[in-house]
């Protein structure tokens, strides 16, 4: 692909972030890792309360994108058939059934956001995440495929009854968790409050222009993408040195205030995880109109791909938070970049 032709596709997504920007005040670094998770083709967890405007962001990114977008409410009793199909009792008194949410677009399933994934049984996850890596799902004896799907998965963080933690297995499988939070900006919590037009979600989301990209054509360009930034031997090394210190911490010096590091972690990053890091940095490389992977590229996306991958000893799990980011920060600091 021409650079030209890497510069009209930039020019696509800037304007997509802009758009979005729009509509979701205050949340232009969550905006900026979705737009990367977009382009790199990885799923993502958000992480936030309820109310943050979660749900609207991920619909305004939808009509941006085009396709459909499908989404589940987390519960206990949820199923694993739930997201395949539902029952129900016709006009003519017998049953009848029709595709629940994952089938309901078919192949033109763009995004699929499952909400309080924690709040849904292990069945339930282990159904979706087989989705998630193949891509495919058989029912209705047949072999469906979602090539353009991306899964969105919001964790509650608040109550623990009825909830159940996503394995560190199936936590690799996502390539980001975002946070969103609510800005910390009076002028911007002024707005949210009292400005009308961001209490009518469906008006705020029309007013993204529809198909600014084409959500068919992004596996191809993605991989176009990612073999036309490069990355340096040095750099490579400074990425296996970071890798390194995620499962070894105390090998390079990292320290965090009130923990025992001999202790604290039972497994870093995987091999996916770092690989999904490249590729998340090779896609802000060329958001930022680079043919080279910096290391300022992999800062911009290192907590987000790799916080939710660490394992911790289970008496630092209820501070995973805040360790896993001064943790992480401590890794970056303690490593010369090159």
């Amino acid at each position: 692909m021409s650079d030209i032709q890497l510069a009209d596709w930039r020019n696509h997504a800037l304007t997509l972030e802009s758009e979005v920007n729009k509509v979701i005040v205050g949340q232009h670094i969550p905006v900026r890792l979705i737009t990367t998770s977009i382009f790199a083709r990885g799923h993502v967890l958000l992480e936030g309360d309820v109310g943050v405007g979660k749900t609207t962001l991920l619909r305004a990114f939808t009509r941006g994108i085009g396709g459909g977008y499908q989404r589940i409410e987390g519960t206990i009793d949820l199923m694993p058939n739930d997201l395949v199909y539902h029952t129900y009792l016709g006009e003519d008194g017998k049953p009848h059934v029709s595709p629940g949410p994952i089938l309901m677009s078919g192949e033109n399933l763009s995004v699929f956001f499952f909400n309080e994934i924690n709040r849904a049984r292990p069945q339930v996850h282990s159904l979706l995440l087989r989705v998630m890596a193949e891509r495919t799902l058989t029912a209705f004896n047949k072999e469906h495929h979602f090539p353009h799907m991306l899964v969105f998965a919001d964790r509650n963080q608040v109550e623990k009854e009825e909830t159940f933690d996503i394995p560190s297995a199936a936590r690799d499988r996502f390539m980001m968790e975002i946070p969103i939070v609510v800005p910390n900006d009076d002028s911007i919590m002024e707005s949210l409050v009292f400005d009308t037009r961001f209490h009518d979600a469906d008006a705020l989301v029309s007013n993204v222009p529809e198909n600014i990209l084409q959500f068919d054509q992004l596996n191809k360009f993605a991989s176009i993408l990612q073999n036309s930034i490069s990355a340096s031997p040095t750099l490579r090394s400074y990425v296996l040195n970071l890798w390194r210190a995620t499962k070894t911490p105390t090998d390079f010096g990292v320290k965090v205030s009130g923990v025992d590091m001999n202790r604290l972690v039972l497994s870093g990053a995987s091999p996916r995880g770092m690989a999904m890091v490249l590729r998340a940095a090779r896609v802000n490389a060329w958001l930022n109109e680079r043919t080279a992977v910096l290391p300022e590229d992999i800062h911009d996306v290192f907590h987000a791909t790799v916080a939710h991958r660490l394992v911790f000893s289970p008496v630092y799990e209820m501070r995973r938070t805040e360790i896993a980011r001064d943790m992480l920060s401590g890794i970056i600091h303690a490593i010369a970049a090159p």
